[in-house]
């Protein structure tokens, strides 16, 4: 089995988007909540992430396949292009998924039984095109399990400020989703799919992702509040905040030329950033 074409499949290099955001929930229920430290415990975690977020690519992936190669920004991609089959995407999903739960069962009862729940929300999201313009939302939501989990792993509990956490990567994902989504606006249109630019037009859908991504900000300012963080923290909410500001700066309605800027680079650089500032403010 060719590996690298399975980690260009799922988007591997993708996963830096929230590995950092379950490095803060981990480090939330180490160093603010004080739970004991485990190696065994942090990978753990790791592989959970990597698990639960490779089945949920690759089954996006298998489920749109046929639109992705009647789209000409998706048709190289690996199953429309013959590099990967269906069968052999589904039986990925079905070895991550099979992982990523087994892997639960080493953390603790909690995780493990909320494991199937968590899988069933981010396989939906890949549904959500089909019927309803939140899939952006739906997106969030999958994504923002990520510092929530990773919390409950060390602490087996809930707690405020992971869960504003969530909230924050929510806003942080949807927001952005929203722009990569100019991409096919048309496309979306004619095949009868849903997405905020396909059903607000692009001006307003980027008004859209302003607003929301407004929202994420204030939760950033509102956690560092609630938490009292140290000063680091504050370097990283603004250096963080900086970046969705630039994100808008760089796309409008009339030139979306640099989305793919704005998806990739910037945001990896805005979750490392906050992340590294956040989780170093915890030793302040």
């Amino acid at each position: 089995m060719n590996i690298a074409k399975y980690f260009s499949l799922i988007k591997f290099s993708h996963t830096i988007f929230a590995l950092p955001f379950a490095a803060i929930g981990f480090s939330l229920a180490v160093w603010y909540a004080h739970y004991p430290f485990e190696w065994r415990l942090l990978l753990c975690v790791l592989l959970c992430m990597v698990f639960c977020r490779s089945a949920a690519m690759a089954f996006n992936r298998l489920v749109d396949y046929k639109f992705d190669k009647k789209n000409e920004r998706t048709e190289n991609r690996e199953i429309p292009a013959g590099i990967i089959s269906p069968r052999a995407a589904l039986i990925f999903v079905i070895l991550m998924s099979v992982l990523f739960i087994t892997t639960t069962w080493f953390i603790n009862k909690l995780c493990f039984f909320l494991s199937p729940v968590a899988l069933a929300i981010v396989l939906f999201y890949s549904y959500t095109k089909r019927f309803t313009s939140l899939c952006h939302i739906f997106l969030g939501i999958g994504q923002a399990l990520v510092p929530i989990g990773a919390y409950i792993a060390v602490s087996a509990e809930f707690a405020i400020v992971p869960i504003i956490f969530s909230f924050i990567v929510l806003g942080w994902m949807a927001g952005f989703d929203i722009i990569y989504a100019l991409q096919d606006e048309d496309f979306d249109r004619q095949e009868s799919l849903h997405s905020v630019p396909e059903r607000l037009g692009r001006k307003n859908a980027l008004l859209t992702s302003i607003g929301i991504h407004c929202i994420t900000a204030i939760l950033v300012v509102v956690v560092g509040i609630i938490a009292g963080f140290s000063w680091l923290y504050w370097i990283g909410a603004i250096l963080f905040i900086g970046c969705l500001t630039f994100q808008h700066a760089i796309v409008s309605p009339t030139d979306i030329s640099r989305v793919n800027l704005a998806f990739s680079t910037t945001n990896g650089f805005a979750s490392i950033v906050y992340a590294t500032f956040t989780i170093a403010s915890l030793f302040v």
